[in-house]
């Protein structure tokens, strides 16, 4: 999805619960893998789903907004070769660590232990699911995709990476907005 395309979509969806959603929950992610104990973002898929294409969009946002610790290491299943982290990578996660769990189904017991074992380890665990209880249960912070057939999954990462490279609005624009707003009649 190019740049002209995702403004029409979030202009299509201002003011929805969906885009708010998306934009708290990658200012979650940003901010996990920005604060001062950071070690970096693992991302991982479900034995049937392997987010290679948000992993790319991640990269992307990370070179375009000079956020280098967006840029994930993609957990494979089956890793390509010596060098390619696999399953035990997942669970070997610690403290600083932030795992991104992208689920458009079950995650499967074998994924929930290793997601268990990260958390214990002091990973910060973020999820973009799709109504997995057991998932949502294991994680900080999860997004939900309440109908995740195309596009709706795809529609929510394209929004999520797009929102983590954003630069945050300081308080200080925030002020200005808050202070330059219409008055809210309450009569």
């Amino acid at each position: 999805m190019d740049a002209t395309s995702l403004s029409e979509v979030r202009e299509a969806l201002a003011g929805s619960e969906l885009l708010a959603a998306t934009r708290s929950f990658a200012g979650s992610l940003r901010g996990a893998v920005t604060r001062r104990t950071a070690r970096g973002l693992l991302l991982v898929g479900t034995a049937e789903y392997e987010p290679w294409h948000l992993a790319a969009h991640l990269d992307d946002e990370a070179a375009w907004s000079a956020v280098p610790q967006l840029s994930p290491l993609l957990i494979r299943r089956q890793p390509a070769g010596p060098r390619q982290p696999g399953p035990d990578r997942l669970a070997a996660a610690g403290r600083g660590e932030t795992v991104l769990v992208v689920s458009p189904g079950a995650a499967g017991e074998e994924l929930l232990a290793r997601v268990s074992d990260a958390r214990r380890g002091g990973a910060v665990v973020l999820a973009l699911e799709a109504g997995d209880r057991e998932l949502g249960e294991l994680a900080h912070e999860r997004l939900t995709v309440d109908e995740p057939a195309e596009p709706g999954f795809d529609l929510v990462q394209h929004l999520v990476s797009a929102a983590a490279g954003e630069r945050p609005r300081s308080r200080l624009a925030r002020l200005v907005r808050q202070f330059t707003a219409e008055p809210v009649n309450r009569w």
